[in-house]
């Protein structure tokens, strides 16, 4: 339960003051429902938080589409969340790739070859990168996008992601 003063949510465990008065950081946890009351508290649900990554901060599903508007001969694109989605994948791929990138300098200025296990792990972060763009693709809505970057439980309470995941690291880096 959430609780509210004056329109403003107080947070639990945070001091307060009304008017002259200063409340310890405990005072919600300990007082009673009437001594709440007295001061003006009242008691409400607590708010709803939506996943900025897909919804707009009141609950609206935000656009999955790239959308464009022109203002006075300007055309101005807007990015939709399954474009922002992807692009974040892009660069996380681009994070794993870049821990072994030196193999691939070293390669061109020495000739040195680079290790087999090092180029099938690079190969495998590509194929994960546009397996998870086709995925994020293949939503329909902003419901299927929530459930693809959520978790499967199985009965014995194994976590299992819905997405395809990146390799594990060969050198565990």
């Amino acid at each position: 339960m959430a609780y509210k003063l004056n329109g403003n949510y107080l947070q639990i465990d945070v001091p307060f003051s009304v008017g002259t008065t200063n409340y310890p950081a405990n005072w919600l946890r300990l007082s009673t429902a009437d001594e709440k009351t007295a001061i003006g508290i009242t008691e409400v649900a607590d708010p709803t938080y939506y996943n900025k990554k897909f919804y707009e901060s009141d609950g609206t599903p935000k656009t999955l589409a790239d959308t464009s508007e022109t203002i006075d001969g300007i055309e101005y694109k807007y990015d939709g969340v399954k474009t922002t989605l992807k692009k974040a994948e892009k660069a996380a791929a681009a994070t794993l790739l870049s821990k072994y990138d030196w193999y691939v300098v070293r390669k061109v200025e020495k000739s040195t070859a680079i290790p087999t296990a090092i180029t099938t792990y690079r190969d495998a972060i590509r194929t994960a990168c546009a397996t998870r763009e086709t995925e994020i693709d293949n939503c329909a809505d902003t419901n299927a996008l929530v459930i693809l970057y959520g978790v499967t439980t199985d009965s014995d309470g194994k976590q299992t992601p819905n997405m395809t995941q990146y390799p594990e690291d060969p050198n565990g880096l």
